[in-house]
């Protein structure tokens, strides 16, 4: 398993480098069509390499994905290393051992027959050319089992997380000549003070509460509040030229589709304050929230197979982040997520895998499949 880590990891894939993401598929193709005796269809969209292995008639969907968060050259400051009983290397955690452990739990097994992989090269950036691809194999099956890494250190699996959306509000107003004649500018970067400060207003009474009795629902206590978080701000073109537009991106996680639409009203709401200046905001929901009724049933399964194994007690965790369960649970299909490598760091410096963890991981997947299939 190390060693096919390591051929993983050595192929760098950035999602946003489409001939790296290829290059990855080859390599990752190769490796299951090692272990499990079947090449893969390889499917392009959008210039985006995705794999799909289908046996018989599918009842159980595994999914992972090949791209990273790491630029081409990470290697250099990050190389693959095994020691202290620690992997290390760009994306080993997210998700490259998750691959690794999926192909060998299937390989274990007589037969994999009634299971369908699909392996996504966009994950990392929205899985937007992927979506309908994950959507349409989730529909029909008994379960979907996501090969994330795990929620902590600890090893707990994923059974809720946060749904997401992604606005961008474009700020239009008016050039002029700062020191001659500011007067008949439109100052686009104090409009967008005044809208990072009005969307601030929106997430902190997100944060607090949700007012209408109706909106709230058993998933919010769950997932804790919404959020709203102004990102990446930007404004001008020269030092001395009354800015005429300026950009504000924001990231929004919900625990509920009723908070995603209201928040979603909020900030198509937003007016400006400065004469003369126009507003757009653009973007929306991305991938919509993953309820924890939607793992019980497989999360029971898992921990009653961990004690049979003698793993020890499993535990489950509600996450902020979001991965393509949820458009797996969305479609209607118990999802399972979090069963990937165990380890910390996820798209940071420590990136790292418990080498330990591999095999019992493994052997657990390949009973889920089992008993599930």
């Amino acid at each position: 398993m190390l060693a096919d880590l390591e051929e993983l990891v050595l192929c760098e894939s950035y999602s946003a480098d489409h001939a790296a993401v290829a290059r990855s598929a080859e390599v990752v193709g190769a490796l299951g069509a090692r272990l499990l005796g079947a090449a893969p269809e390889r499917i392009v969209i959008g210039g985006v390499s995705h794999l799909r292995w289908v046996f018989g008639t599918p009842r159980v969907l595994l999914v992972g994905h090949h791209d990273t968060v790491w630029p081409m050259g990470s290697l250099r400051e990050h190389p693959w290393s095994v020691t202290g009983g620690k992997a290390r290397g760009p994306g080993v955690l997210d998700m490259k051992a998750g691959l690794v452990q999926m192909f060998h739990a299937l390989a274990s097994l007589p037969s994999p027959e009634g299971v369908c992989i699909l392996v996504n090269g966009d994950e990392e950036v929205g899985s937007t050319t992927s979506r309908q691809l994950i959507e349409d194999s989730a529909r029909g099956c008994a379960a979907t089992f996501v090969l994330e890494a795990s929620a902590d250190e600890a090893g707990a699996l994923k059974t809720a997380r946060k749904g997401t959306s992604r606005y961008e509000v474009v700020v239009h107003g008016r050039a002029a000549h700062a020191g001659q004649e500011p007067e008949k500018g439109v100052n686009a970067t104090i409009e967008a003070a005044h809208q990072v400060l009005a969307i601030a207003g929106i997430g902190a009474m997100s944060a607090v509460s949700v007012p209408d009795d109706d909106v709230r629902g058993a998933d919010d206590d769950v997932l804790g509040a919404a959020t709203v978080t102004p990102t990446v701000l930007s404004a001008g073109s020269a030092r001395n030229t009354v800015p005429a537009l300026a950009r504000l991106s924001l990231d929004v996680r919900v625990p509920s589709t009723a908070a995603q639409d209201r928040i979603d009203v909020l900030l198509r709401g937003l007016t400006p304050r400065t004469p003369g200046a126009r507003l757009e905001v653009l973007g929306g929901r991305q991938r919509p929230p993953m309820g924890p009724q939607s793992s019980a049933a497989l999360f029971a399964l898992a921990s009653e197979i961990a004690a049979e194994q003698g793993q020890g007690p499993l535990r489950g965790a509600a996450v902020g982040g979001a991965s393509d369960a949820n458009y797996t649970a969305a479609v209607g299909c118990p999802t399972l997520d979090g069963l990937g490598a165990v380890g910390g760091g996820a798209h940071a410096d420590s990136e790292h895998v418990n080498v330990a963890q591999m095999v019992p991981r493994a052997r657990l997947l390949a009973q889920l499949v089992a008993r599930t299939r």
